[in-house]
């Protein structure tokens, strides 16, 4: 008995010309089983190998697997909010490109989805990375915790599976810098988390590294978020009243002994750290604007340059504006 009655599986795609026909010859078998209509499509996310051309090749032998070629590279969110857009069935399902998702394990996801969910997370019995990836991944967990308000945040990860009237919440969305995962929170509360096995990486490596996950997190918590700034606000007035305290003991001092606290060093620590402080509250408010500033300027998360699959082996429409459901 199928799990589900349709079923679009969405697959950013970058550098991954040899794990490609691998992850595909997987899904040949396992999808008949999950759902009686299908797809997979296949978001080739400004890949610098030859995995566009393996996209094409797939998209002429299977008549439910699609291809869309984005202009240059966004980022994995951003392709996956392009091909969320374009799936066309109820229940979607989203699973990284590099085999560590075992495609067995969406059955898994599915059941639980329908006991009542909107959102089924896929969370591996550990990580298996090294220490700063593993430090720089709780990190963005800890951030997307803050904005999402849900303890499900910390066992968020890519493979989930979701029902597509969700995208309906973010529909309008155009800002450049996105997580799918707060995007997910604008349409549902009923989220659910289940363990699943994750295998060790065969072929090349992660792309994310410390520097990009904390870059994320930075977005996440700035782009969705107001906590930076009640952060800023509280160093703001912890330095004032630490200010208050110093003005007070110097002038304490004073009455009482007779003379203030001698030297230069004293006072120059006390402006660098009031500097420091307001600089940091400054580079805060400067993220803001800058995600202001961008929106501003309506730039799009993505931009395709084609489509492909059986139907529209050789179409290279250019697609200016976001793929719409």
């Amino acid at each position: 008995m199928r799990v589900v009655d349709n079923l679009s599986i969405v697959i950013p795609v970058y550098n991954s010309e040899r794990t490609l026909p691998v992850l595909v010859s997987q899904l040949v078998q396992i999808l008949p089983t999950l759902s009686s209509f299908y797809e997979v499509i296949l978001v080739n996310d400004g890949s610098r190998d030859c995995s566009w051309e393996v996209i094409c090749a797939l998209a002429e032998e299977y008549d439910w697997l699609h291809g869309i070629n984005l202009m240059r590279n966004y980022g994995q969110h951003n392709a996956l909010l392009c091909g969320i857009r374009a799936a066309r069935y109820d229940v979607i399902l989203t699973m990284d490109d590099d085999l560590q998702n075992p495609p067995e394990e969406i059955q898994q996801l599915l059941k639980k989805l329908i006991e009542g969910y909107d959102v089924v997370y896929g969370t591996p019995h550990t990580e298996q990375h090294g220490f700063w990836r593993d430090a720089a991944s709780q990190i963005t967990k800890l951030a997307l915790q803050s904005v999402m308000g849900a303890d499900i945040a910390r066992k968020v990860s890519a493979f989930r599976a979701f029902r597509s009237h969700l995208r309906d919440a973010f529909s309008e969305y155009r800002s450049p810098f996105l997580c799918l995962d707060v995007l997910l929170t604008w349409g549902t509360t009923r989220f659910a988390a289940i363990v699943v096995r994750q295998d060790q990486r065969k072929l090349g490596k992660s792309n994310y590294n410390f520097i990009k996950l904390f870059t994320h997190a930075l977005n996440m918590m700035t782009g969705f978020g107001t906590l930076p700034l009640r952060i800023a606000s509280l160093v703001g007035f912890a330095f004032t009243f630490f200010g208050m305290g110093v003005l007070i003991y110097v002038v304490g001092r004073y009455f009482l002994l007779g003379y203030s606290v001698p030297g230069f060093p004293f006072l120059a620590s006390i402006t660098a750290i009031f500097a420091g402080a307001q600089l940091f509250s400054l580079g805060i408010i400067g993220e803001y604007l800058a995600r202001m500033h961008f929106r501003s300027m309506e730039k799009p998360p993505y931009a395709a340059i084609g489509r492909t699959s059986r139907r529209t082996v050789k179409d290279s429409i250019v697609i200016n504006k976001a793929i719409t459901p």
